[in-house]
């Protein structure tokens, strides 16, 4: 799992420096592999406005681009065909060092060129290098761009263990920092969410296999611009090396990072019959993934339909037919709860893994999905300009009311070598969300909340009181081993 440190901080207040969080993070079971200071190439590197271009006179794919940092005027040679008067754009001053490659004042085909004009991939940003990057208009000339563009982060890495789904979402990591320093977990969406019936819409879902799919959420939204996303969208995604598509999969990518929840849009007039019909593979049938793969599939595979074929693999990847392109206007967005078995073998059997396999293989907390979906199209009426269809679908089934847990106070203590008081136990609990009802002294019922599918029994409690006390405080003592021989009897 991966995050910055910046984007934690969206989520909980943090004052302390990297190290100790990671430090914490790893002591509490999250193992954290890389702490890495993101685009730390970037110190030379200025907004830089092209006031003129025009044609180089001895090489037909080059132009000369006066440029200004908000003083002087001076001419870069650049190659690239985006360059154009009123651009913002990143510039490599001399002595700059990118890409391993020291920048120099130097005469390009017999044109002075103080600088270098430069693309994303140039600057270690993303891969893109169709052309120089186009900065926003509010950024100023002479200004750094790591500051210009608040690039300045810090990349924390973890290593998760299977029984830690709620932790593949940055606000399940969240949610444990603020347990160490006992701060406040601030969540993006939370304001009471529409009750959503079906009534009224103009599409149809139905669950044919409620097993495999305990929940699945739709809303309908309208007139979608697609478009590349805002500068904050993408650096988002870039910051933990994921590549920007365009505004509609950027934002269910990234709501799917911040929640722990896959989503996935659909383009609603490819959608025989406006329908969404979740059920299980049929004889000899097959679907193009996005990836440009054919893909067969079997009878134990689960799918999401429209009235004449499918249109995704469910919980792994979407087909090609139904895939939101530019001339989209009208998108299905679907939020939903798949079988961690399921998903499993499926992703197995079509040797296909993915960041929503990832998550559903490990178990997604099965309430979060229509707060997931909330989240979703709120940025997407705001990016997009989409209009939001009144009402959508919210089939529940299967799931199943998770059972309190009878935790001993003394028991806990035994375990681990402790003094802890009912108190001190609960109040311990409650840092990271495990609320409990004291039933007296000694007693406490603690029923785990609904991202916590890896607590089922008091031993698991226990260990939660381990790592939130800190293994490093549990006391550790030698074993009593009797030192006496036995009598020998005389012969």
């Amino acid at each position: 799992m991966k995050f910055t440190l910046n984007w934690l901080k969206e989520y909980t207040k943090i004052d302390l420096p990297v190290e100790d969080v990671a430090d914490k993070l790893t002591m509490l079971g999250l193992e954290v592999d890389n702490v890495t200071e993101l685009y730390p190439d970037l110190d030379g590197v200025k907004v830089a406005e092209i006031v003129a271009v025009r044609p180089h006179p001895d090489a037909d794919r080059l132009s000369l681009c006066d440029v200004t940092l908000g003083g002087e005027v001076f001419q870069v040679v650049c190659g690239a065909p985006n360059a154009k008067t009123g651009l913002l754009t990143a510039i490599a001053l001399p002595g700059t060092t990118i890409s391993g490659m020291q920048v120099k004042k130097a005469a390009i085909r017999g044109q002075e060129s103080s600088g270098m004009l430069c693309s994303e991939k140039d600057l270690g940003i993303s891969e893109d290098h169709t052309g120089i990057m186009e900065l926003p208009d509010d950024t100023g000339p002479g200004q750094f761009l790591a500051e210009a563009l608040s690039l300045r982060d810090t990349l924390i890495e973890v290593d998760l263990t299977p029984n830690r789904p709620d932790c593949t979402s940055v606000i399940g990591i969240a949610r444990e920092v603020a347990g160490f320093t006992g701060g406040k977990l601030n969540l993006p969406v939370t304001n009471e969410l529409p009750e959503l019936t079906g009534a009224g819409v103009p599409f149809s879902v139905e669950v044919l296999d409620p097993e495999d799919c305990p929940r699945y959420a739709a809303r309908l939204l309208k007139n979608v611009t697609i478009g590349p996303s805002p500068w904050w969208l993408r650096k988002r995604l870039l910051s933990v090396g994921l590549r920007p598509i365009n505004n509609v999969v950027d934002i269910t990518n990234l709501v799917m990072l911040e929640y722990g929840q896959p989503l996935h849009a659909f383009d609603f007039h490819r959608l025989a019959g406006g329908s969404i019909i979740v059920r299980r593979a049929r004889a000899g049938e097959t679907i193009v993934t996005l990836d440009g793969e054919k893909r067969d599939l079997d009878e134990k595979m689960l799918l999401i339909c429209d009235a004449e074929k499918p249109v995704a693999v469910a919980g792994v990847m979407g087909g090609e037919n139904s895939e939101v392109i530019e001339s989209t206007r009208d998108i299905l967005l679907e939020s939903a709860c798949f079988n961690p078995l399921s998903i499993r073998r499926t992703a197995r059997r079509l040797n296909l893994g993915t960041e929503a396999s990832y998550r559903f293989e490990r178990g997604v907390d099965p309430e979060v999905a229509p707060r997931a979906m909330e989240r979703a199209v709120e940025l997407l009426a705001e990016i997009t300009g989409a209009e939001v269809v009144a009402n959508g679908y919210d089939c529940v089934a299967g799931i199943a009311p998770r059972e309190a847990i009878t935790l001993r106070v003394s028991r806990t203590n035994d375990l681990l070598g402790l003094k802890l008081d009912a108190a001190e136990v609960s109040s311990c609990l409650e840092s990271i969300e495990l609320m409990s009802e004291r039933i007296d002294a000694d007693t406490l019922l603690v029923t785990p909340p609904s991202f916590r599918i890896d607590l089922e029994r008091e031993v698991d409690l226990i260990e939660e009181i381990a790592r939130l006390q800190g293994y490093n405080e549990i006391p550790t003592t030698m074993p009593i081993v009797p030192m006496s021989f036995p009598e020998q009897q005389q012969g």
